[in-house]
């Protein structure tokens, strides 16, 4: 065996743009191509639009201007302006900025000078101008290189700065803004500072309200138990309410960062929160009656903050500042007290509270039986373990590395030949199936204890531990792999109810995810195409010459586990099931899985004339006969 030689020309010194491509998952989390909101090409927006905040909450321009065009950005303040003799450092030097000061920035978001540094790295074209007291400075840069370096100019237009980018295609390979994932990143900031006006290509953004205004919009379409409490103070600001759905559903910011993983923060809140309400009361609840189905927003303002990643979805802060409280201490007290004033002047609103908890603390105690049956069953029959064939990295695992947790993933599959398939090609260090056995229950309008009472589901939610909410959550990526015809689409169905129905943070959270697997294989002796669509096929049938060999894979256990590898692994498709924020999930429940609506009919005519009048005019050799077609067509929630 021949030994790695380890001298000095092994050791490489990366510079500060080589380092940051090298490595983008230290700097701006995920890549992603732009189908889910936290992947990197909306990380970048966001590291631009921060340092804009931060001039607003100084006092500093009052309206940010936003354009995406073709995958370009702009993003223009009215603040102060970088100083101009400080524009190509600010944006192409490691801890270089403004925010070392703690009293120019005492609660800023960023305080490690990387942002717009990790944008200028990642993008093949970076501008960035400073206008300060009718003088202009500007820079252009590719992948980190300055291109060209302009001489301060004079200029009419008012103080500010303005920042243009377009993401690398290298680092973000066919990527794609959604402008439903940029509305919501600027309507968060609208909510934490009110008064800012957002402008995003002709739409005007703007809060006055804060979070009574966040809470109003995300429960727009949901039937809250009691009228929105909306507090704050000093450097915090909350405001709740209860829904009719189980689960918890939380926003939480720390200086204006949507802190979308919590934090030590978002922990003491739900803490104060029971706490409070047990104190109110002069009653022991259980903490998950009083907040399952609660909804609420909590923000917090706090002195150099420390996230647990360079993303900042998590705050690791302990006190409130470096001679403040702990922030436990800052939350409970401002909540204990001001909740408990609240709830003393509105007594409907504390009999309405109270009547919700008592709601929950009978279901749960009805299930308690049935619950204790059912898993000591489970545990006699080893069940779960002949459903789960279980990955060795789990997202709980606190031993595993962050960016590994985030692969993990589970695919619930129907039938064995779909497991097995699926068993044989998966990465077993981050990827579990889960086999169910026929068609899951339909469990519409159904109570929690038909989770208990019927085994397939009590098993799943085992599988996933989620019987107590998503904290131990065991998989990053919950997959329904089923079948491409009307039965896979059916349970496709019957599992997206019991996931909306029983287990909604879930789906709120961006854990739940569609397995896309390609319809058709087409090739002759050289090559070989997988087509996801009918007219992929098509198109790959021009380009083979020839009569092609066309298979349609209509079950997953038709696929071999040696192509199966390629559809699971590096390039896998998902589609995320997002829930927007006027989602209203007893409508879409009733639409899909309700009795035989007339809505639900005249969706399927309507789309059933267009699908087949495209396999008409698509029918050509060597693709499957519209009769055929039509045969495979139906009603996937009447099946």
């Amino acid at each position: 065996m021949s030994q790695v030689q380890y001298t000095e020309d092994q050791i490489k010194s990366l510079d500060w743009k080589e380092h940051i491509r090298m490595r983008p998952g230290m700097y701006i989390g995920k890549l992603g191509n732009g189908t889910s909101a936290d992947d990197g090409i909306y990380i970048l927006l966001k590291e631009v639009i921060d340092n804009s905040i931060d001039e607003f909450v100084m006092g500093f321009g009052k309206v940010i201007e936003i354009v995406e065009e073709n995958g370009t950005i702009r993003v223009r303040d009215y603040g102060r302006g970088i100083p101009l003799g400080k524009v190509v450092d600010c944006v192409s030097r490691i801890n270089t900025g403004g925010k070392y000061d703690s009293k120019a920035f005492k609660k800023s978001v960023g305080l490690n000078g990387v942002g717009t540094k990790a944008v200028n790295a990642l993008s093949i074209h970076f501008k960035v101008s400073a206008i300060r007291d009718g003088k202009m400075k500007t820079a252009v840069f590719r992948q980190g290189e300055l291109q060209k370096d302009e001489k301060v100019r004079k200029t009419d237009e008012p103080n500010g700065t303005l920042i243009e980018f377009t993401a690398d295609p290298e680092i973000f390979d066919t990527y794609k803004y959604q402008s439903e994932f940029i509305e919501q990143q600027l309507w968060n900031y609208c909510y934490l500072n009110a008064g800012l006006k957002i402008k995003y290509n002709g739409k005007t953004f703007q809060s006055r309200n804060g979070l009574l205004d966040l809470l109003e919009r995300k429960t727009a379409n949901e039937k809250l138990r009691y009228p929105i409490i909306h507090l704050s103070g000093y450097d915090i600001e909350f405001a709740m309410s209860h829904g009719q759905h189980y689960g918890e559903t939380y926003h939480s910011f720390v200086n204006g960062q949507n802190t979308t993983q919590g934090g030590t923060h978002l922990a003491a809140f739900r803490e104060s929160v029971v706490k409070t309400i047990r104190d109110f009361y002069n009653k022991s609840f259980d903490a998950r009656d009083i907040r399952t189905s609660i909804i609420a927003a909590i923000s917090v303002r706090v002195e150099e903050p420390v996230f647990e990643s360079q993303t900042k979805t998590k705050l690791g802060s302990v006190n409130i500042g470096p001679d403040g409280p702990t922030l436990r201490t800052f939350v409970n007290d401002f909540v204990s007290k001001e909740l408990d004033n609240y709830l003393h002047r509105e007594p409907e609103v504390a009999k309405a509270l109270l009547k919700r908890i008592q709601q929950s603390e009978r279901e749960r105690k009805e299930i308690a039986g049935i619950k204790k049956l059912a898993n000591q069953r489970a545990r006699s029959a080893n069940l779960r373990n002949k459903k789960l064939r279980d990955c060795r990295v789990h997202l709980n695992d606190s031993r595993a590395e962050e960016d590994v947790k985030k692969q993990t993933t589970i695919f619930i599959t129907e039938g064995d030949s779909a497991s097995g398939s699926i068993t044989k090609a998966r990465d077993v260090q981050t990827q579990a199936v889960f086999s169910l056995r026929g068609k899951p229950l339909n469990c519409y309008g159904m109570t929690k204890k038909v989770v208990y009472q019927n085994e397939e589901l009590n098993l799943l939610q085992h599988a996933l531990d989620i019987e107590d909410g998503l904290e131990n959550l065991r998989f990053n990526r919950v997959v329904i792999a089923t079948d491409a015809d009307v039965d896979g689409m059916h349970i496709r169905l019957l599992l997206l109810t019991f996931f909306l129905q029983f287990f909604p943070d879930l789906v709120r959270e961006g854990h739940l995810y569609i397995l896309d697997t390609p319809l058709f294989r087409v090739r002759d002796k050289k090559q070989t195409f997988y087509c996801y669509s009918e007219r992929e096929k098509q198109e790959a049938i021009q380009k083979l010459k020839g009569k092609p060999e066309i298979t349609r894979f209509k079950g997953l256990g038709e696929i071999s586990p040696e192509e199966f590898g390629g559809f699971i692994g590096a390039d896998i498709r998902l589609e995320k099931v997002i829930m927007n924020d006027d989602t209203n999930v007893d409508d879409i429940l009733e639409y899909f899985m309700g009795k035989n609506t007339p809505s639900r009919q005249d969706f399927i005519i309507d789309n059933l004339k267009i699908e087949l009048d495209e396999l008409d005019e698509g029918n050509q050799p060597g693709s499957e006969q519209p009769e055929k077609a039509r045969a495979d067509m139906g009603d996937p929630a009447l099946a």
